[in-house]
């Protein structure tokens, strides 16, 4: 696909820019040659981000604190990390200011039990989709299933530790899909044109259990990693203090609907970037070290 031309394209405002999926989809524009502003709630987060990168400071909770990133840009890469209270505004300004929105949304349409249980996320998430759209912005919704990385919040500290991973719903299938993938279509998208109006539902490859996600995980360690079935109960009062209950209650519900039936795949990702999704595989071998580190 190649680069472009920095003279005849406007720079692109990634927010969330040093989140997980933000902070590679500002590589990815620039290695595609695309000059990019990132909007970050504290200055001192820019010492994170490439030189290259335009720092501005912003909150979405502060519609008016956008404007000077806004002023000039040609497309946003929006991923919403506030109350839900000034969507509405913030939109209104995207559309104000530039030509072309991409969101980084939920498969909450998506047919299939894993995707279709109440969420507080995925409400709002179909809001600021329906405001998005009565805007007439140029727009692309990209929504990733299971997410590869989650499995570093959920079972590298038990495997750093060297300890047995205990978790609810061993059964349950899922096709975790690399944030890198991610990241690369929501560039791809931000900077080509031909993807207006496209909503895209972004997966792994391949259907895999929770257990044998973690089988795959040791085995890019070398070593056998011991897993137990814990139940829902436990799960919860494990959660208590990490994780609101409504996200608790959402992740059980929807574990619980994927046993016993393969997870939903796309082929979005391949259709997007014309190169195969990374496998689940090839993610834990190029993430073996957050495995081992400090234990």
């Amino acid at each position: 696909m190649g680069g472009v031309n920095q003279t005849d394209i406007p720079p692109v405002l990634v927010t969330g820019a040093t989140g997980r999926i933000g902070r590679v989809v500002i590589d990815q524009l620039l290695d595609a040659g695309v000059p990019v502003r990132a909007l970050t709630h504290r200055s001192e987060a820019a010492a994170t981000l490439p030189a290259k990168v335009e720092v501005f400071t912003g909150d979405l909770t502060v519609p008016e604190s956008l404007d000077p990133a806004l002023n000039g840009a040609g497309a946003v890469f929006l991923v919403w990390t506030a109350p839900p209270q000034t969507a509405a505004a913030v939109v209104e300004r995207l559309a104000a200011h530039v030509r072309r929105v991409v969101f980084l949304s939920s498969p909450h349409q998506t047919p299939h039990p894993f995707f279709q249980q109440p969420n507080p996320m995925a409400v709002l998430h179909a809001d600021i989709e329906r405001l998005i759209a009565a805007t007439g912005l140029e727009s692309t919704i990209i929504r990733p299933g299971m997410l590869a990385s989650n499995s570093l919040a959920w079972w590298a500290p038990a495997i750093r530790a060297g300890e047995v991973v205990r978790w609810p719903y061993s059964a349950a299938e899922t096709a975790p899909v690399d944030d890198r993938d991610v990241a690369a279509v929501a560039a791809r998208t931000l900077y080509q044109d031909g993807y207006a109006g496209g909503d895209y539902v972004l997966t792994g490859p391949e259907s895999l259990t929770q257990a044998a996600q973690v089988d795959v995980i040791g085995d890019a360690l070398e070593r056998r990693i011991a897993f137990t079935e814990m139940t829902p109960d436990e799960f919860r009062s494990l959660s208590e203090g990490t994780a609101p209950s409504s996200v608790v209650d959402m992740l059980l519900a929807a574990w619980s609907a994927a046993v016993g039936q393969p997870a939903y795949i796309t082929t979005a990702v391949a259709d997007i970037l014309g190169t195969a999704p990374r496998t689940f595989r090839q993610w834990a071998a190029d993430h073996a070290t957050a495995f081992t580190e400090g234990s």
